[in-house]
């Protein structure tokens, strides 16, 4: 159906062993971008990884393109159109810039003209070409960030789910991760932007997710949420000038 949601969670439960830290998760992604805020321990990372494949234990739905994804492994997820940019970062140190991007195969976007190959990497992310035969494990860590997304990039997504990516970075780099997000989500690139940072999160995405412990508690708009400080203070524990 063409008015389909892109991405649909519906009730989704996840465990790490016997402790259950996703509880009944439902969360709509129909197109643009979506970030989900919350506080540490929330469990906005396990559902990263519940929606990657990258968390077996869960039970509920996770359907995108119209397609279930719970059950799937997560070579044949990110096959569907998922890229992942982890927390962390999660490089090679030891291999290059180069290195790390050959290693993806080639794959072709809904378009031959719109793929991303390694050239368009670059001219996306300058640094990374003047760093293209540097090893990863002695990059700044915005470079180790523009790595990250490349490497997500090359495997031609419809959707980019990223987990924290301004974390440990510069106020300056960050500005720079957040216009690098934005031209990203205007070339049509669906974004879910897991963060912490209430300025961050709201210069991307005009909707808005709230965590709190393992539920969806609400929805709003970037606007909104901005406009109203104890809101934010209720379920983040910060303030908009705080954030700033």
């Amino acid at each position: 159906m063409a008015d389909a949601p892109l991405l649909e969670i519906r009730d989704l439960h996840a465990y790490y062993g016997q402790s259950h830290i996703l509880q009944g998760v439902d969360l709509t992604l129909r197109s643009g971008s979506l970030a989900l805020l919350g506080r540490n321990g929330m469990g906005k990372t396990t559902l990263c990884l519940a929606l990657t494949g990258l968390l077996p234990s869960v039970r509920g739905s996770i359907r995108f393109a119209g397609q279930e994804l719970v059950g799937k492994p997560p070579h044949r997820i990110a096959a569907l159109g998922i890229g992942y940019v982890p927390q962390g970062r999660r490089i090679f140190p030891s291999l290059t810039v180069e290195e790390h991007l050959r290693l993806l195969p080639c794959r072709k976007g809904q378009s031959g003209e719109d793929s991303w190959t390694i050239e368009r990497v670059y001219d996306l992310f300058p640094r990374l070409a003047e760093r293209r035969r540097q090893v990863a494990g002695t990059l700044s860590g915005g470079e180790q960030q523009m790595l990250a997304i490349a490497r997500a990039l090359l495997t031609n997504p419809r959707l980019l789910v990223m987990d924290e990516p301004s974390e440990g970075l510069a106020p300056v780099i960050v500005e720079q991760l957040v216009a690098t997000l934005r031209q990203l989500a205007a070339s049509g690139l669906a974004i879910l932007l897991v963060e912490q940072r209430l300025a961050v999160a709201t210069a991307v995405a005009s909707r808005i997710a709230i965590m709190l412990s393992g539920r969806i508690v609400l929805e709003t708009s970037a606007e909104e949420l901005l406009a109203d400080p104890a809101l934010q203070q209720r379920y983040l524990g910060v303030s908009a000038r705080r954030a700033a």
